[in-house]
């Protein structure tokens, strides 16, 4: 399993912003200093202040900032909100038997079991945990 670019954006955004909690920060500041494109930050920055994680302001002197402090920034959280898509097959969330299987699948409860303890790992940290 790998997780997406987005979700490793949107971590590095979290981290430089909790490393610099007084900063307003512009996309255009985040993408230099994470050496990422303006493009990919935008839509980071756009999902993450749909959340109470980011504030955002808007205006000429605008940016955006952690909205809570770095211990309230739930790790798995961050993850449920960034993967669109966490199915490792494409049949986890359906209950549809795979076509070659006649019976019950048991890999797939394997599989689900697996993904939900990773989720479950991410959640015991903290942005905090990260600083």
């Amino acid at each position: 399993m790998q997780l997406s670019k987005f979700t490793d954006y949107t971590f590095r955004v979290l981290i430089y912003m909790g490393k610099h909690p007084d900063e307003l920060c512009t996309v255009e500041k985040l993408a230099n200093e994470l050496d990422v494109s303006d493009h990919h930050l935008k839509k980071v920055i756009y999902k993450l202040a749909k959340t109470e994680y980011v504030t955002s302001m808007k205006g000429r002197f605008g940016g955006v900032k952690l909205g809570v402090t770095p211990d309230q920034i739930n790790l798995g959280e961050v993850l449920r909100i960034t993967e669109e898509n966490l199915n490792i097959v494409g049949c986890l969330n359906t209950g549809e038997t795979c076509q070659f299987i006649e019976e019950e699948c048991r890999l797939k409860g394997i599989i689900k079991t697996s993904l939900d303890k990773f989720i479950a790992e991410f959640g015991k940290y903290t942005l905090q945990d990260l600083l």
